[in-house]
């Protein structure tokens, strides 16, 4: 998430059992990486799965998706129109 990294940054104390913590420290050992590449990704993972853009490219993509949707749909809805059984 290069973008927390330009702005202050907030600090948030997690707890993680002791086998938890473990697995993410060996983790990162493996890929060479931080725990706080770790958390980066998985936060960034968490927003992407509920649709919250995570930086200002993705927060313009879903603007054009949704500005290029007529008025009264929603950007789903042709979608969920097709699959809909004709009758």
């Amino acid at each position: 998430m290069e973008a927390a990294k330009a702005g202050p940054l907030v600090r948030k104390l997690v707890a993680f059992d002791e086998d938890t913590f473990d697995k993410l420290k060996q983790l990162a050992r493996d890929r060479m990486a931080t725990f706080q590449e770790l958390a980066d990704e998985a936060f960034a993972d968490l927003l992407k799965k509920h649709g919250i853009p995570i930086d200002l490219k993705d927060a313009l993509r879903k603007s054009a998706s949704i500005a290029g949707t007529p008025v009264g749909e929603s950007p789903n809805s042709a979608a969920s129109r097709k699959n809909k059984p004709k009758g």
